[in-house]
């Protein structure tokens, strides 16, 4: 097999190694992995949080997957450019408290660095309550 560099610029076959990357890293739960995909000083915007760093998005990681069980994602590649990567994403959870399952819908926007680090990330989402045999994602 042939590995393929995913740096900018990106192609169509780049862009959606990037974003496959992105959801398998994500769907691991584990903080500190994922936090590697992003440049140290990465800048980002979580619905209405916004910080930079890595230990910032290790911290923040390690919170929601304390409040968010169960958590599967999907991510899907929408448009890129250059060293920009856009895509929507659904993923579901339980509420820690509640046991309220969720399916969460939205969008991000994602720059990366000359490495293939991300350096930014702008994030906005929708959160809505769904009962657990209305899954469909990871089923």
């Amino acid at each position: 097999m042939i590995s393929v560099q995913l740096i900018p610029p990106f192609t169509y076959r780049t862009a959606a190694a990037k974003v496959q990357a992105a959801e398998d890293g994500w769907n691991s739960r584990d903080p500190a992995r994922v936090a590697q995909a992003y440049s140290e000083n990465s800048v980002w915007r979580n619905r209405d949080l916004f910080f930079k760093g890595r230990p910032a998005i290790q911290n923040f990681l390690q919170h929601k997957w304390e409040k968010e069980l169960d958590y599967k994602l999907m991510k899907e590649l929408w448009a890129f450019t250059g060293n920009r990567i856009s895509v929507r994403f659904e993923y579901e959870w339980r509420h820690a408290k509640t046991s309220q399952w969720y399916r969460t819908h939205g969008n991000e926007h994602w720059e990366f660095d000359d490495d293939g680090l991300m350096c930014r990330r702008d994030m906005s989402a929708n959160d809505v309550p769904i009962n657990k045999e209305g899954r469909r994602i990871g089923l």
